[in-house]
């Protein structure tokens, strides 16, 4: 085996079992790796110095196509289900035998990160894939080891990706030829039969939110920032409702855009990078964002280049309407640059209302916000799994990141809940969806409107204006807010049709009670008493 890089590990491929290989290149950096994904016509370089790749036909995370290996040692913890789909251990043996023998005699690109900013909690990843876009996608992403950290570097968890290499259903077990299998016994992952690189991002997150609750710390799927006072908050939200554009402000140092931790010292990114959606952003809305897809290292999935001038096109969803960049934070002119922060003051739980009921912000208490945390409320948005169609889909995705929680939700909300009493956390849900009407007759909550809340939510002035009750949820809505029409608090008064909000707003509340029958039995009284009312 040929080896090369100016880290190699002296803990090399063969503890994983992996042998054969024709080169091995360990630890390449940002220009190394686009030279490598040039040079292999995995991608091309874009206007401004973006690598440019496609994905092929997975252009969004194959849901369906996600395992967890049945295996005595997580098997009692694990919340199996919809979320969390067992396998076989023998067939994960036999699926990794095949993959493994796939891997001999071809090209791998290695990288030894970490998955954690705070050093108390990091964990060591190592990822082993056949495509330098990916090694350097997950570069971007997660966080790199000092240079005397490398050489000795022994992993605690490893993923083994392989784009082209395809599961067989009646071999292993799978429903396609798509597979993504974690096992807690042997700390390994395997990703196969997909190029989206978010399966290799992800995959490293479902892993911290099976291991830190154990650790009394509460892993989260949600964007961070902190003001000139040092007051952090937490953005959660499934993707498409705004965590990466309302928490990349301008006055406030972003902490991260997707995945965090809460620990009893405070709150850390999982991660050094952003994987942001590209699909229509706006120079003006979005400038921090913006400016990334103009950069060198940078890797843009999916975007829309002209062959000749080599410009990226934004707007063209041609490829795919999950279009997305991975950039180092670094490249956010006001990220942090230790990834960790002092505990939060305000916590906002974002949603994307496809029906047009819920006010464009709301205070929870405590309870309320357990009851909209494990609900998990939002519309999933074209594009960003396989089988959706052009238009968002109302669902619930407790925790607002079902697919990625392994253990059962009432852990991480009995978590949250004693965070939140404990430092007396303003909470917030705020509906980036629709106003109006419903989608297709109402129209998407303008940003500005929705960063002026946020603006007067953060700095504590929201907290101080008068409030009415919300007839449906019973939580507080503010009355008034600068730079915010007072009809748009109220979402009824943006209707044409008064009777029709009515009769969505009770379609929604029977659907919200539906849906948190399966935790009654987990919750205490008072978080069972914070849900909406039946008309």
């Amino acid at each position: 085996m040929q080896q090369s890089g100016p880290y190699i590990s002296s803990h090399g491929l063969d503890i994983h079992g992996i042998h054969n290989v024709v080169h091995a290149y360990w630890n390449l950096d940002t220009p190394q790796l686009i030279e490598e994904s040039v040079r292999r016509h995995e991608g091309v370089i874009a206007q401004g110095g973006p690598l440019v790749v496609r994905t092929g036909q997975h252009t969004g995370r194959s849901a369906n196509d996600k395992y967890i290996v049945k295996e005595p040692g997580s098997d009692a913890h694990i919340w199996w289900g919809k979320s969390n789909t067992p396998i076989a251990q023998e067939k994960f043996a036999g699926l990794r035998a095949r993959m493994l023998a796939y891997l001999q005699g071809r090209e791998l690109f290695v990288q030894d990160l970490w998955g954690g900013a705070d050093p108390s909690y990091r964990l060591g990843v190592r990822v082993v894939t056949e495509s330098a876009w990916h090694s350097l996608f997950i570069r971007n992403l997660l966080i790199e080891p000092k240079a005397e950290e490398l050489p000795g570097f022994l992993p605690q968890f490893t993923i083994i990706h392989a784009p082209h290499f395809h599961a067989v259903p009646e071999i292993d077990g799978t429903r396609s030829e798509v597979a993504i299998v974690v096992d807690f016994a042997s700390r390994t992952v395997l990703i196969g039969g997909t190029s989206y690189a978010g399966e290799i991002k992800k995959s490293v997150f479902t892993i911290l939110n099976y291991l830190l609750p154990e650790r009394g710390v509460m892993p989260m799927h949600c964007s961070v920032n902190v003001g000139e006072r040092g007051d952090s908050a937490i953005f959660f939200g499934l993707s498409g409702t705004g965590k990466t554009t309302l928490s990349a402000d301008p006055h406030r140092t972003l902490v991260g855009d997707d995945e965090h931790g809460w620990s009893d010292d405070g709150v850390f990114n999982f991660e050094g990078g952003c994987y942001a959606k590209m699909i229509r952003l706006s120079p003006t809305a979005e400038p921090e964002i913006y400016a990334a897809t103009r950069r060198f290292g940078t890797v843009l999935e999916n975007v829309v280049m002209n062959p000749e001038t080599r410009e990226v096109d934004l707007d063209d969803a041609s490829y795919a309407e999950n279009t997305r960049g991975a950039y180092p934070l670094s490249f956010i002119p006001n990220a942090s640059r230790t990834g960790v922060a002092g505990h939060p003051e305000n916590i906002i739980m974002l949603t994307a209302d496809a029906f047009g009921v819920l006010p464009p912000i709301s205070r929870l208490s405590a309870d309320q916000a357990m009851y909209h945390f494990l609900s998990g409320y939002t519309a999933k948005v074209a594009g960003t799994e396989k089988g959706l169609g052009n238009e968002p889909q109302a669902t619930f995705s407790t925790c607002f990141g079902a697919p990625f929680m392994p253990r059962h939700p009432s852990v991480y909300g009995n978590l949250l809940k004693e965070k939140i009493a404990r430092g007396d956390v303003k909470c917030w849900l705020v509906n980036t969806g629709w106003t109006g009407g419903e989608f297709g007759v109402g129209h998407r909550m303008p940003i500005a409107h929705t960063r002026a809340l946020l603006k007067a939510a953060l700095d504590g002035s929201l907290a101080t204006v008068s409030t009415r009750t919300d007839p449906n949820f019973g939580f507080q809505v503010p009355e008034s807010c600068p730079g915010v029409p007072s009809e748009v608090l109220d979402p009824r008064q943006t209707w044409a049709d008064k009777a029709a909000y009515d009769a969505k707003a009770r379609d929604l509340v029977g659907r919200f009670i539906k849906n948190f029958e399966q935790f009654e039995a987990h919750v205490d009284e008072g978080v069972r008493k914070a849900s909406p009312k039946a008309a």
